[in-house]
């Protein structure tokens, strides 16, 4: 009892200190206060024009991902080049002199672009089969179609029936084709990246020397300020190329853009479209919902004053910081809505409840009294909301961790400004007349009055709907998948949806996949001798260097191996266009005829000119290292696709099938990281939401100085959160970078709806200590706040159903739903508990 009563002493003397301080630093200086508010608002406004949305495909990756390391390693080594896809359906035959014509207009125009490196098509590709050429006659030039002599319809046989160019080129019934735009290498972004990393390796490793730390924050800064160009210039570069397009149109039956670096580019443009459209909607649905609720124009006013000041504050901090924001982060804007306006409804209904009890009082200590009612309970609402977002922060997805701590720091300059804006709109405000405030009051509780008579007289029932929630939401979140597919992203009505289908289906996929083979090692004692036999038979003026070069690939015994991986991938209904030094080796074994040996493959190969190898060989073989490649294009579309599955049966495929160990091969591509991005979501994310709940738990005892109220606050929050997740599971939405985030933010909600009933509670238990009245009097007090700001964001948020991007529409609805769960949660079950299990002690 003595500890009790010190704490009460402590925490009274705690809270008359900082109502003094409260009172002589905001409350008394109003008019000084507004004023630095507007220098400050300004400021931020200014730098807010410098925040700017991360359109780079990294922002899809995991950071520190080993595999992120080799993918650049390989890219390097290779100098492979990031590129467009054109789908091209021409109105004539394909092969007409017109559409040929049209199509090198289109390829010239392409190449003045600036960022274009290169333009392959159909009319600049070597042909072989056009008429049939010997191993010989390829010294004496190569043709392509732009050669007048070339026989057009053998070409168009050709395209449809070379494993070089069928699907890759062409789609299989020659009706459409595709121009592969090759982006220039940007050796300055390479380099500031490898210095970072260089940087980065030494400093993790802990022998960085001291003088070396500046060098790391300067490559640092210097890596981020050039990605800001290089995201900006492939913006453009989307727009650059799509306008070249555009002026083709009128000679295309159709034509669109594929590729990963347009789709995260058109990801941010969806974002930015649906953040300036269906922002405007969102506002005038809170201000509708507002309006209807408080029919008051301070109260309308104040609380979108105080979102609008957040945002610009935060949007502030973001541009001067130069803090990109991501896909993933730009919800955070509406999110900080969500929060503010919470924390705002809750003040005004708590200031509106104190002019009903207070009539005499004055608009200053009115609005003291609400600062000092609300500032526990919001403050720990804001703690525990932090703590859920903080799970973000561990995902190691570095988009991920940057919303995370978006927003971390928005709460915290949620609460501070709200409460300085809001109690002085109080102080400077007139207070309306008590009747009209007690009518007002009075049926503004009649609504949620009932969900207090409902948990009085059918408190049976509510146990029995949430033990079923439960059960559907918990066999929900088994369903659940961490997998997804970049297209269903997008409408069905979307020019990128039906050009990623065009694509996919006609032209050999979107998605890359790597696979870098490694030579066997064998003892050089026990070697083939075969080559000996080679360098007596032809001396080296004829064939050049000694055949010991070659690398073991180009043997037979190399070429069928890797012919027995190409016709396997080949195969599988997820992959689409497949390359490798086999395609060589089919080519090889139709021109040369049956009966290849090592000789004449080495022999081919010396012989082959530059413009052969330049596309069918020096992509797939890296004569230093010895090792071979194989390019897999894999199908965004496809309905079996499961990235984690893939990848397994590949692995499967190469140890088991091939006998190969793991060190003889590794898969890379954008595929490979996002799969791990993927993976690394779910573990990080599901498994540390216990984590989270315990932590808010904790925080809850603190809070309440009871853990069996606690545990009765916490039961709303993991229904909520489980709901949400188990939802998902049984509608199939995918657990993605996009999605998810929401099972953070119905923590965060769920909790602050708990947390504000449970601290009335406690206060108005202690007039009668009875259970039933102080339940009935918190659902027509605290209810109200927590009903009116779920109806209004629930409603403002539904616009975001008509959008066109799906993750703005999950986003929108999964909102609602979990601001809807929470709501009932808090205002049925959590107050049906604390009439069952009466934490608060026996009944008076």
């Amino acid at each position: 009892m003595s500890d009790s009563r010190s704490n009460l002493d402590s925490r009274s003397m705690l809270s008359s200190v900082f109502a003094k301080v409260y009172d002589s630093v905001i409350l008394s200086r109003p008019w000084l206060i507004i004023f630095l508010l507007a220098l400050v608002t300004a400021l931020a406004g200014f730098y807010a024009q410098n925040y700017k949305v991360d359109a780079s495909a990294d922002a899809l990756v995991l950071e520190g991902d080993k595999d992120l390391a080799f993918f650049r390693e390989v890219g390097k080594r290779y100098a492979a080049e990031e590129f467009f896809i054109v789908a091209y359906q021409p109105k004539e035959d394909l092969f007409s002199e017109q559409a040929l014509k049209n199509i090198s207009t289109l390829v010239a125009d392409l190449e003045k672009v600036q960022g274009v490196s290169t333009v392959m098509s159909i009319l600049d590709v070597p042909l072989l089969y056009s008429p049939k050429v010997s191993i010989s006659s390829l010294m004496l030039g190569i043709k392509t179609l732009r050669d007048n002599s070339v026989d057009r319809d053998l070409a168009a046989k050709e395209f449809r029936e070379s494993p070089i160019y069928k699907q890759l080129l062409t789609s299989t019934d020659a009706k459409t084709t595709a121009l592969q735009i090759g982006l220039v290498r940007d050796s300055t972004y390479n380099d500031l990246l490898d210095e970072r990393n260089r940087l980065r390796v030494l400093n993790a490793a802990g022998s960085l020397p001291a003088a070396e730390i500046e060098k790391l924050l300067e490559a640092e800064q210097l890596f981020k300020s050039y990605t800001v160009k290089t995201a900006e210039h492939q913006q453009q570069l989307v727009k650059n190329v799509r306008a070249v397009l555009d002026q083709h149109r009128g000679a295309a039956t159709e034509i669109f853009l594929g590729g990963v670096p347009m789709i995260a580019s058109d990801m941010v443009s969806f974002v930015k479209s649906d953040m300036k459209v269906f922002g405007v909607g969102i506002l005038i649905f809170v201000i509708v919902v507002l309006t209807i609720i408080f029919r008051t124009l301070r109260w309308v006013f104040l609380p979108l004053l105080v979102c609008m000041l957040t945002n610009i504050f935060m949007l502030g901090l973001l541009g001067f910081l130069d803090w990109r924001m991501t896909v993933i982060s730009s919800n955070f804007i509406a999110l900080l809505l969500i929060i503010t306006l919470a924390i705002a409804v809750h003040l005004i209904v708590r200031y509106r409840e104190l002019q009903l009890l207070k009539p005499q009082a004055s608009q200053h200590e009115l609005a003291l009294a609400t600062v000092l009612a609300m500032l526990r309970p919001c403050v720990y609402t804001g703690l525990t909301t932090i703590v859920a977002f903080m799970s973000l922060v561990i995902s190691g997805i570095r988009p991920v961790m940057d919303f995370g701590w978006m927003m971390t720091i928005g709460v915290m300059v949620a609460l501070m400004t709200t409460f300085i804006v809001v109690p002085i709109g109080m102080l400077l405000g007139r207070a309306p007349a008590p009747e009209k405030n007690s009518q007002s009051l009075s049926n503004e509780s009649v609504f949620t009055l009932r969900f207090a008579h409902i948990t009085e007289h059918h408190g049976g029932k509510i146990l029995a709907v949430a033990v079923l929630i439960l059960l559907f939401s918990v066999s929900g979140v088994t369903q659940l998948k961490v997998e997804n597919r970049f297209i269903d992203y997008f409408d069905e009505s979307t020019e990128i949806y039906r050009g990623m289908e065009l694509v996919d289906s006609e032209l050999g996929g979107t998605i890359p996949l790597e696979i870098v083979v490694y030579p066997e090692v064998v003892d050089e004692s026990n070697a083939d001798d075969s080559f000996d036999d080679f360098d007596d038979e032809f001396d080296s003026d004829q064939f050049g260097d000694s055949s010991s070069d070659i690398s073991p690939w180009f043997t037979l015994a190399g070429l069928n191996e890797l012919n027995k991986i190409h016709l396997h991938i080949d195969g599988l209904s997820e992959t689409g266009k497949v390359l490798s030094l086999a395609t060589v080796y089919q080519l090889a074994g139709d021109l040369l005829g049956d009966g290849l040996d090592d000789i004449q493959l080495a022999l081919a190969y010396r012989n082959l000119p530059s413009e052969i190898k330049d596309v069918m060989v020096t992509p797939y073989l890296h004569d230093e290292t010895n090792e071979a490649r194989i390019t897999v294009r894999v199908k965004e579309t496809s309905r079996t696709l499961n990235r984690a599955e893939l990848l397994e049966d590949l692995h499967r495929f190469m140890q088991e099938d091939m006998g190969y160990s793991q060190d003889r091969y590794r898969f890379t591509g954008m595929l490979v990281l996002y799969n791990n991005l993927l993976q690394s979501l779910f573990v990080s994310q599901i498994l540390t939401l216990g984590l989270v709940f315990i932590a808010i738990t904790a925080m809850l005892v603190v809070l309440f100085q009871s853990f069996n109220l606690a545990l009765i606050g916490i039961v709303p929050n993991l229904m909520a959160a489980l709901l949400v997740l188990g939802g998902m599971g049984w509608a199939g939405v995918p657990l993605d970078m996009m999605t998810i985030t929401i099972a953070a933010i119905s923590i965060g909600i769920g909790v602050d709806n708990t947390i504000h009933y449970v601290h009335r509670f406690k206060r108005e238990f202690k007039q009668d200590g009875n259970y039933i009245a102080t339940m009935y009097r918190c659902h027509g007090s605290i209810g109200r706040a927590m009903y009116y700001t779920s109806i209004t964001i629930i409603f403002g948020f539904s616009i975001l159903a008509l959008s066109n991007f799906k993750p703005s529409i999950y986003f929108g609805l999964l909102t609602g739903v979990a601001m809807l769960s929470a709501l009932l949660g808090s205002l049925l079950l959590l107050p049906k508990l604390l009439l069952l299990f009466k934490p608060l002690g026996k009944a008076s």
